[in-house]
């Protein structure tokens, strides 16, 4: 016999009928009597007995009833107590994110995601590499403009002009060119052989020639304002050294850095997910990535 069963009893027998346990349940009559029939039939005894104008309970039903009343009340607040409790936003809280947002900007997040929600304890990774959210436990990820295939849901939260520049010493080509043209450039590890760099809405176009590899945005922009090469950066880490003339700009590139945050579904997500994320879109409310 299952706990419905037992609902089932008791709504029967509270409210006096089956006409109005039908009512106040939204239930139809047809199988809240069926029900009872089964339950009496796997018991082997009879509950209720059935007449014109008012059922009345058995001495078994009676007893039973008398027996069920207490523990099912129990049993539905602590089902509500269960749902209130997941309403709240509570329990560890797994991110990852890439290193450069991570060190500009995810701690003071953090700080005052946790001021808002007290129970909830984020664990934060910063990581460029994509993660397996599921595999290895994530609840959530912060990702540059992810792949349109991907699996993950989720909203951009903020956008970041990406820039090409150089030290003033560096020498920029001259001229218009209908091909690419070769700069010596520092690249991020997700360069390939074959890509170009694209400013001004395709008025000036560069094979970049890569003379170093780094795996953070701030040693390429430390080396090219060593006068390494030139690099496309975002403009929220090089706009104080453009004020002050360490770094020149070639151009605007074609395409935005978009910041996303992304989770596994949308069906049931749970409250602290949920609250990150709408805790994410309210910090940068004219849309653009600022340190």
């Amino acid at each position: 016999m299952d706990l419905s069963a037992l609902e089932d009893f008791q709504l029967v027998a509270t409210h006096g009928g089956f006409g109005k346990a039908s009512r106040a349940s939204g239930r139809s009559k047809a199988t809240l009597s069926r029900r009872i029939a089964d339950m009496e039939e796997s018991l082997g005894i009879r509950l209720i007995e059935r007449g014109n104008q008012r059922l009345e309970l058995t001495e078994a039903g009676q007893l039973l009833l008398g027996r069920i009343e207490g523990p099912m009340h129990e049993v539905a607040e602590a089902v509500a107590s269960a749902r209130d409790s997941l309403a709240t936003p509570r329990g560890r809280l797994r991110i990852t994110a890439p290193i450069l947002f991570s060190q500009m900007a995810f701690g003071r997040i953090a700080a005052e995601f946790l001021a808002i929600y007290p129970e909830v304890q984020i664990e934060a990774v910063a990581e460029d590499r994509v993660v397996n959210l599921i595999d290895e436990h994530f609840d959530v990820t912060i990702r540059i403009n992810p792949s349109k295939d991907s699996e993950l849901v989720g909203r951009c939260f903020a956008k970041d002009r990406l820039m090409l520049v150089s030290a003033p010493s560096f020498q920029m080509p001259m001229g218009q060119s209908e091909k690419p043209v070769q700069v010596s450039a520092v690249v991020m590890p997700s360069y390939r052989e074959g890509d170009v760099w694209s400013v001004n809405h395709g008025q000036f176009t560069i094979e970049p020639k890569p003379v170093l590899r780094l795996s953070s945005f701030l040693m390429v922009r430390d080396a090219i304002a060593a006068g390494a090469g030139a690099a496309m950066l975002p403009r929220s880490i090089i706009g104080s050294l453009l004020e002050k003339g360490t770094l020149v700009s070639w151009g605007i590139a074609d395409q935005e850095a978009e910041l996303w945050v992304l989770h596994t579904s949308r069906r049931l997500q749970s409250p602290k997910v949920s609250a990150f994320v709408e805790f994410m879109c309210k910090q940068y409310p004219d849309g653009l990535f600022s340190i």
